[in-house]
């Protein structure tokens, strides 16, 4: 019976390399790009703002006619600072005030206990895959490519209120990835 190599992570993550201006190009030779997306609170808008985001939502659906990756990563929020802090003030104050205080770091605590106490990150992933063999500069067409799918997409979702920026250096594709594939060891660090 033959021993089975074990593959490095190098061999076995799909990342070939990552350009200059953030844009990754995987083993197979498609390229992909990652886009942040910081939303609105919906909740917190009038019925005449939310239909208006909304009439703006289905514009980028109808305008994006390419594929993308939606990924929402959640991460459980480290309170233990804030916490700290309250914790510190409480010693000038008077009675009723620590008792309110004592009050509001149990509340804290109990929410993150309970899991509730949670920030997300929203990001969009576009993806040019080589469908025409006869470009001469593949990757300057991929990079083009991606990078008009990227300004479509921030015209739309800004138009609804979002941030949309893109990773545009190596450094903070290295730590976005990181973050995908790290998700326990990245956000127990922070």
């Amino acid at each position: 019976m033959e021993k089975q190599k074990n593959k490095s992570v190098q061999e076995w993550l799909p990342f070939q390399q990552i350009l200059d201006n953030g844009i990754i190009k995987l083993k197979d030779n498609t390229y992909i790009k990652i886009i942040k997306i910081k939303p609105i609170n919906f909740n917190l808008k009038s019925e005449l703002e939310k239909e208006a985001i909304l009439n703006s939502y289905k514009l980028f659906l109808k305008t994006c006619n390419f594929n993308f990756q939606i990924l929402i990563q959640s991460n459980k929020e480290d309170l233990s600072k804030h916490i700290k802090a309250v914790n510190e003030n409480l010693i000038n104050e008077d009675n009723s005030i620590q008792e309110i205080s004592k009050k509001y770091i149990q509340y804290i605590k109990n929410l993150n206990h309970d899991k509730k106490s949670s920030s997300k990150n929203f990001y969009i992933i576009i993806k040019y895959n080589n469908q025409n063999k006869e470009i001469n500069n593949f990757e300057d067409y991929a990079i083009e490519d991606l990078n008009d799918k990227y300004f479509k997409i921030k015209d739309c979702l800004s138009r609804c209120g979002n941030i949309v920026t893109d990773f545009n250096n190596k450094k903070e594709i290295i730590l976005i990835l990181f973050s995908f594939l790290n998700t326990r060891i990245y956000f127990n660090q922070n």
